[in-house]
Formats: C-alpha cells, structure tokens, sequence
C-alpha cells in the first residue's frame, strides 16, 4: 500500500485511495418483486415485505489492528415486529440510545467469507438519532464474528477493496 493508494494483487495496477467502508444497498430477501407485493417498502433505514417481514440498516464495525481507522459495513438485520415497532416508536428520541440490544439476523450476504454470512444471530445496539445502530455478533467461530472480535489487518482491508473493484461479490 502507498500514500496514494495500493497495488492490487488482481490485476497489478495501483488503485486510489483503499476504501474501509461498504454499505449494501437492501436486505438480501429484497428484489423487484417483493417490491411489488402490499406492505413491502424498502427506505433508506427501514425495509419491511409484505407486513410480515421487518429490517432496520446497521453497522458492523472490525477493527483495523495496523491503522488508524476501521472498516465499517453497511448491513441489514431482521427484527421481530415488536421490535420493529419499538424502535419505530423510539425513532427520534435522544434517550432510545439507552435502550436495551434487540436480537436480530444477519440479512445480508458479505462477500469475502467462505462460509455464508445470512442468518448470523445478532444484537442491535440503537445509537444516538442520526447513528446509524451497531451490530454485535453473536461470538461464534464463523470469521465474521472472529474478526469483529479479534479485528483485522489492512491487507484484509485490501481484500475487500479488490472484491468490491474486480466485482467478485461487490461489497
């Protein structure tokens, strides 16, 4: 890696700047035709499909041991509709950052990861209003929950920025 960027292992030019943020834009059960069906929405915070299903966008943060900054990624988790509905109700208000972690799944699939990453369990710490929440890992063995753990290397910051610009799995 250089000041201006690193040199990528795919295809041997150096690329800008080395992103440590990703954000995907849907939960992974979302497509154009859940789109269609009553009581499906997908906004930039909250998704919901066909009244019955409930998901909230989050952050999982991994430290990065051998920098200054850590990687973030954008991720969805499903809620139980009392949940929902709570952080909802709690939406704007300054205390809700004082509320308790509510279970969650994992709903979306992060490229980079041999096993798959849908349907981790989860708990979703609220943040203050215009933060995004944190999400916590259940601490089992599957590499995600290790390196939000253990935290990871700009190398591995790397690999994700040569997944995201060969589009083998985009983050």
């Amino acid at each position: 890696m250089t000041a201006l960027g690193f040199s990528c292992s795919c295809c041997g030019e150096v690329h800008e700047g080395l992103p440590f943020a990703y954000s995907m834009p849907a939960p992974v059960y979302w497509s154009e035709e859940v789109a269609g069906l009553p009581g499906s929405f997908l906004a930039g915070e909250q998704c919901v499909i066909g009244d019955e299903h409930h998901f909230v966008r989050g952050r999982i943060v991994l430290p990065v041991r051998d920098a200054d900054e850590d990687l973030e990624w954008g991720v969805w988790v499903s809620l139980s509709p009392v949940n929902y509905q709570r952080m909802i109700d709690v939406f704007d208000d300054p205390a809700r950052a004082a509320e308790p972690p509510y279970f969650g799944w994992l709903s979306t699939a992060l490229p980079g990861y041999a096993y798959p990453t849908v349907n981790l369990k989860t708990r979703l710490h609220t943040q203050e209003p215009g933060v995004r929440p944190l999400i916590e890992l259940e601490p089992t063995g599957h590499p995600l929950a290790v390196e939000q753990r253990e935290g990871i290397t700009v190398a591995r910051v790397q690999e994700f920025a040569e997944i995201a610009l060969h589009q083998r799995g985009t983050p």
